[in-house]
């Protein structure tokens, strides 16, 4: 029995040994910190980053937007040759920079009013599966028009975003004028 009393404790000791180089040994604290904070921080620099690209896709949009406003509001583009087709691919030529050369996520949606107090009213008409109730109706010189543009943003890593039921977040823009007396 004295024996194992001895190898016991023999073991035990050097079991401590052990275990302290272990404590004091530091070689490896940096990837073990580095795991715990490389991981958070690059996510949040993800975040950051995916935050800029849709800020700048959505003012790259607005830019679209407005330009294409201008193009019916001096009377360049008339109503006679104007269609949804036409209006998407004016607005999609524009942002193709950011977005697929398609804008498969682009919608939108011009309407002619008889006052600014309406058009300022006009709410957003979603259709029973959650798309975007939009029509193309340019009004002729004189009448006031509202052209809004959707675009679904993907998003990835932004958990702060506000999504809509596919994941995506709605980048968006609006142009309200008078036309002039083309």
């Amino acid at each position: 029995m004295g024996e194992r009393k001895k190898q016991n404790g023999i073991g035990a000791r050097l079991g401590r040994r052990v275990l302290r180089r272990f404590i004091k040994n530091d070689e490896g604290a940096t990837a073990i910190e580095f795991a715990f904070l490389g991981i958070p921080f690059f996510f949040l620099i993800f975040v950051i980053l995916e935050s800029s690209i849709a800020f700048a896709a959505q003012q790259l949009l607005t830019n679209a937007t407005d330009d294409v406003a201008r193009l019916f509001r001096t009377g360049q583009e008339q109503r006679a040759t104007l269609d949804e087709t036409k209006l998407r691919q004016l607005i999609c030529d524009r942002i193709s920079i950011l977005m697929s050369n398609t804008c498969p996520g682009l919608e939108v949606d011009l309407r002619q009013f008889d006052t600014f107090e309406e058009a300022a009213k006009a709410a957003l008409a979603l259709n029973a599966d959650g798309s975007i109730n939009t029509e193309v109706d340019l009004g002729p010189a004189l009448s006031k028009n509202m052209l809004r543009v959707f675009y679904h943003w993907p998003v990835v890593t932004n958990i702060l975003a506000e999504r809509l039921p596919d994941g995506k977040m709605l980048l968006f823009s609006t142009s309200t004028w008078q036309n002039e007396p083309f």
